[in-house]
């Protein structure tokens, strides 16, 4: 009835004193339909609105039960101090499949005719609440004509959660932009600033790229000027090891998948292999094996839902010159950490060993190559990345053979990369290639040193040419496994012969084709400058005269005789012809 959903005064000032049961009732709004919803809404819009006032209103506790209602549940890996329930009220509400999602949404929450008052002070109450206060586990009300509260961490962090339920629940409607009028840009970063540690960085800087991407090709986001120029060094590091810790965590669930580190030879695997394991030393119990198809299923719904915030990271790294120097540089906190970088790249190593697996494992495999790409791109930062100084320690994926050389310690970031690359190219060969990942593979390295490599404006460039070209023309050497490089590059070209007839009619294989074989033939013209020793040089040799034949039916197949002007195939045709 009508008069059931009013209240007195008294009943809310009190239902806001008591702990809610966000359990129940997430319970009771998944049972509802969304056309059921709408028949409530009279009770749903007095609920958002009585808690909206409680928020505003600072009081505590009560503002913090009004932001139980509506939170969500933090990673409980990366937020141990507020383990909160699922999202409870803005979570049953804005995941029902709604006829007209934006109006019904608000007729839910406000009504169509109170919709701008009563959100408009929804989200700037957010903003206050993230914005105002310290490290404090007390609230502190200053005596101010605008009475300014302090909240605490957790109530500041409760806003964020809120903050990130509006958003991802209602992104493809028109209520996101009520976060965009009011910019919060400036509240997220001095939380992070304020914060101890570099745990309770995810939230705040996930909210950020969702909002950054908020319809950013139809109007000019602010959050992306933001980014732009933000200059504060100590929130950028706290973010960067924020978004390390956070791939190393995606990586280890791959890891608990399958194990891949390979065991040392010791008496402990030794007795272990001949079947005595239980009389070693101190033995622990190993691990349970994953069969076969559980490993198939658990590696599917991978990577986690925290991989979310490399969209985040992409945007930073594209905007701000200043974190992409403290993502390269920054070191490791304690010693026997990996660096953040070290564990981006890590964590970029499994995504694209099961890039295959499904269009969203290969989305954020395209996005981390992107990010790479805009690393390799900058010349301080490549020479950065060539140079000897910076070595750090990078566990690599070796699920699936092949396998590259093992190489322990710490090692020069460009050839941390470059296995990478090979690992993705050889990974992921299939009929249905997947011409996006291989072309931003062999697109990342290219560099202008040779226009006529470029064939006019149609190239793109790629990591391996861009790392490439780079140490070709700095005359950098390192020793490295480039035989591997070269098997690499020439299984693709004989893949590629072999399923001609299923790839030659994809309108984008012809970039691929070209990057490849200019490739090749970059590191045949220019393999002495950084090559450390004639060794991989002549293997080079040896392995385009092996696959003349290949050569010659990978020209034809694909008609590049008819596009000189963009490949050099003639080139390495003629080499493997004349030895």
């Amino acid at each position: 009835r009508e008069e059931e959903h009013v209240k007195p005064e008294g009943f809310w000032r009190e239902f806001f004193l008591l702990p809610p049961d966000k359990a129940s009732l997430l319970r009771i709004l998944e049972e509802l339909s969304a056309d059921e919803l709408l028949h409530y809404q009279a009770h749903s819009r007095l609920l958002f609105s009585r808690a909206v006032a409680q928020i505003k209103s600072g009081t505590a506790p009560s503002d913090e039960v009004a932001l139980d209602v509506s939170s969500s549940e933090p990673a409980p890996h990366l937020y141990p101090l507020t383990n909160q329930t699922l999202t409870a009220f803005l979570g049953g509400v804005l995941t029902k499949r709604y006829t007209n999602p934006s109006s019904d949404i608000i007729a839910v929450l406000a009504g169509l005719t109170e919709v701008d008052v009563v959100l408009t002070e929804f989200v700037n109450s957010l903003d206050l609440t993230i914005r105002n206060g310290k490290n404090s586990q007390w609230v502190i009300v200053l005596s101010a004509p605008a009475k300014l509260i302090q909240r605490t961490v957790v109530a500041r962090q409760k806003a964020i959660e809120v903050a990130l339920s509006l958003t991802s629940g209602a992104y493809q409607t028109g209520l996101v932009s009520y976060l965009t009028h009011r910019d919060l840009f400036p509240s997220l970063m001095k939380y992070v600033h304020d914060i101890d540690t570099h745990d309770r960085a995810f939230e705040p800087f996930l909210l950020l790229g969702l909002l950054a991407n908020y319809n950013k090709f139809e109007f000019q986001n602010p959050y992306r000027l933001r980014l732009d120029d933000f200059v504060n060094e100590s929130t950028i590091q706290k973010i960067v090891r924020s978004i390390g810790a956070t791939c190393s965590s995606a990586r280890d669930k791959y890891v608990a998948v399958q194990e891949d580190l390979p065991e040392g030879w010791n008496l402990s695997s030794a007795l272990t292999y001949l079947g005595l394991g239980a009389f070693t030393p101190g033995a622990k119990t190993p691990p349970p094996t994953v069969n076969a198809e559980d490993a198939q299923e658990r590696f599917a719904v991978l990577p986690g839902p925290e991989a979310a915030v490399l969209l985040a990271t992409y945007d930073f790294t594209n905007a701000n010159k200043l974190f992409d120097f403290n993502l390269v540089t920054l070191p490791t906190e304690h010693k026997h950490q990996e660096s953040p970088f070290g564990g981006f790249l890590s964590f970029t190593s499994y995504l694209l060993h099961h890039a295959y697996r499904s269009s969203r494992a290969s989305l954020y495999a395209n996005l981390n190559l992107f990010i790479l790409r805009i690393l390799v791109e900058d010349q301080v930062l490549c020479k950065l990345l060539c140079d000897g100084e910076g070595k750090t320690s990078v566990r690599l994926c070796r699920q699936r053979l092949p396998y590259l050389p093992l190489a322990y310690g710490d090692r020069i970031l460009a050839t941390v990369i470059l296995d990478i690359m090979i690992d993705a190219l050889n990974h992921n060969l299939r009929r249905r290639l997947d011409i996006n990942l291989y072309m931003y593979v062999t697109r990342l390295n290219y560099s202008c040193i040779d226009a006529r490599l470029q064939g006019g404006d149609s190239l793109c460039l790629g990591i391996i040419l861009r790392i490439i070209s780079f140490l070709s023309r700095s005359r950098i050497r390192i020793a490295y496994h480039w035989s591997e490089l070269w098997r690499a590059l020439l299984s693709l070209l004989r893949f590629l012969t072999t399923y001609a007839s299923d790839l030659s009619h994809n309108p984008d294989i012809h970039p691929l084709l070209d990057s490849l074989v200019n490739l090749i033939a970059l590191s045949l013209s220019s393999g002495e400058s950084f090559l450390p020793d004639p060794a991989p040089y002549d293997d080079l040799f040896y392995k385009l005269v092996e696959s003349g034949p290949t050569l010659t039916k990978f020209r034809d197949a694909y008609n590049l005789h008819k596009d000189n002007d963009h490949n050099s195939i003639d080139t390495l045709i003629n080499v493997s012809n004349h030895y």
